[in-house]
Formats: structure tokens, sequence, C-alpha cells
């Protein structure tokens, strides 16, 4: 189990290549146990949870500005138990964010809500990657990014501008995987379409959007990994590097 890459620094990303391994996490298999007690507790304190599937890594490294990894397809009652027990576990976490420009320049986030494990938390609108997101076993990030804003806004990103390539930040829990993704509209109608769409939904998975007009907007709620992606776009605007 390897783990070879930079922490806490955007990394330029021109290649991915993380597969998906068939076999059990072994992660899995030797907490089979402390996994389901684990969940127990979980589900008593938010009967909304559902254990569905998402990947967890057993390998990731970058060089050459590529990310090369492997990952194991776990139920979310293994993701819960590991996000307990992160520290020499022979497991780390990536996912996606579709960094949703706006015409005006501003970012357009959102807030989970309330019944969510990330209940409050803001960040573009994303999820872990799933065995769908997959292609061949390698990871299609962009249909991860463009299905998760989907479901989560009501936003299709399909035909939108989008950067040349990807940019990574690694940290203490997990490895985001970011893409400028650009709608002509000024925020403000961004954020009025996707709070007209989360109205529609029986049980909206997020509370709203969350505007971000410079460096310094920070919003209540911020996930830490969030400042260091803004404060990027900020100063790279007009760029696209």
């Amino acid at each position: 189990m390897s783990f070879h890459l930079p922490r806490n620094v955007v990394l330029p990303v021109d290649e991915i290549d993380v597969r998906l391994d068939p076999g059990p996490h072994p992660f899995a298999v030797s907490n089979a146990q402390a996994i389901a007690e684990n969940w127990r507790q979980e589900i008593a304190a938010n009967p909304a949870l559902f254990d569905g599937t998402v990947v967890l890594l057993s390998e990731l490294a970058y060089r050459d500005n590529s990310l090369v990894g492997r990952c194991h397809a776990v139920n979310y009652s293994t993701f819960m138990l590991w996000r307990k027990r992160r520290e020499n576990s022979g497991a780390e976490h990536a996912y996606g964010h579709a960094m949703l420009v706006a015409g005006d320049n501003a970012l357009v986030a959102i807030r989970m809500g309330a019944h969510t494990v990330g209940a409050g938390s803001v960040y573009f609108a994303a999820g872990s990657f799933e065995p769908i997101d997959f292609r061949d076993g390698l990871v299609d990030v962009d249909f991860n990014m463009i299905r998760e804003v989907r479901e989560e806004t009501g936003l299709d990103l399909t035909g939108a501008a989008r950067s040349r390539r990807y940019h990574a930040l690694s940290t203490e829990t997990g490895t985001v995987l970011f893409r400028r993704y650009h709608v002509d509209a000024p925020a403000d109608e961004i954020a009025r379409r996707i709070s007209a769409f989360v109205a529609t939904e029986a049980e909206p998975e997020i509370e709203g959007p969350v505007i971000i007009r410079h460096a310094a907007d920070l919003p209540q709620g911020l996930a830490p990994h969030m400042k260091p992606l803004v404060e990027w776009h900020f100063a790279r605007i007009g760029e696209d590097p």
C-alpha cells in the first residue's frame, strides 16, 4: 500500500490513470466486525444514511504531471469507519470537484443539507467516485463531476467549456481532483437556477447554492480543502493553467 504525492500544494494534472481493482480492499477485509458495529451506531444517529457503494484507494502516486493509482469498491459503511481510522489504514480517498465558474468569474458552490454526513459544509457539488464512474476499469473524472453536479443542482455541464487540464490538492483528509467548468450566466442567475431545482426535490441533498465572489469571501462552513482552491482560482482569472 503506497501513497507518494506532495501534500498541501496544488498540482497540475494532465493524465489520471486510477484503476478499479475487482478485489476487496484490505481495510474492508481486516475491519469487517468493526465496520458493522460502527454502521449500527451511524444509522442510529442518522437513519437517512444509505449503505451504497463508493471506492477507496490502496495506491496513489504523482509523477510527470500524472496521477496513477488503484482503488477498490467498498460499502459506504466501510468508508464511514475509515474516516475515523485514516492513520496507517492503508487506504485514502479521492474525489472530484467541478469548479463552477460563472460569467462574472464568481464561483458557485453548494451547502450540504442537514440530513447528510457533511451537513452545513460548503464545497463544490461533488461526490465520491462510484463503480459507475469507471470505463473499462479506468476512472472517468469528468463523468463523475458532471453526474454529481446534475444530481445535486440540476445543472447540466455536459456542453460547458472546461479548462484544458485538471489540478489536484492532496491533504490529510483526501485528494481532490478539480477542473474549471465555465457557465456564461452570472453567479446570481446560476444560484437562482440551483435554488429552483432544490425546491422541486422531495429530499434535496443540498441546502442551496453559495456564491464566492473573491479570494477573501470565505463563507461560514467552508470545507478546509476549499480555501486553497478558492485562492488558486482568483489568482488565475483569465488564465487556463
